[in-house]
C-alpha cells in the first residue's frame, strides 16, 4: 500500500514563476523516499496556474 504527500507550491501573479525552486524539492523529497508522481497546476480566472501541486508517493513503512 502507498502513501501519498500534496507539496504545494504557489506562484507569483507577476511572472507566474513558482515561489520556490521545485527541482531542489523534488530532490528533497526523493532522498526521503518519496517518488513525484504528478504536478497539478488548475488554471485561473487569468488562464494562468493558481500554484502548482506536487504528489508523492511511496510505500507505507507497514508494508516494506
Amino acid at each position: 500500500m502507498f502513501e501519498y504527500k500534496f507539496v504545494r507550491l504557489k506562484t507569483n501573479m507577476w511572472t507566474n514563476q513558482m515561489s520556490d525552486d521545485h527541482q531542489a524539492v523534488i530532490q528533497e523529497h526523493a532522498e526521503e523516499g518519496w517518488r513525484l508522481v504528478q504536478i497539478f497546476s488548475p488554471m485561473g480566472m487569468s488562464m494562468q496556474p493558481m500554484f502548482y501541486e506536487l504528489i508523492f508517493e511511496r510505500l507505507k513503512s507497514d508494508y516494506v
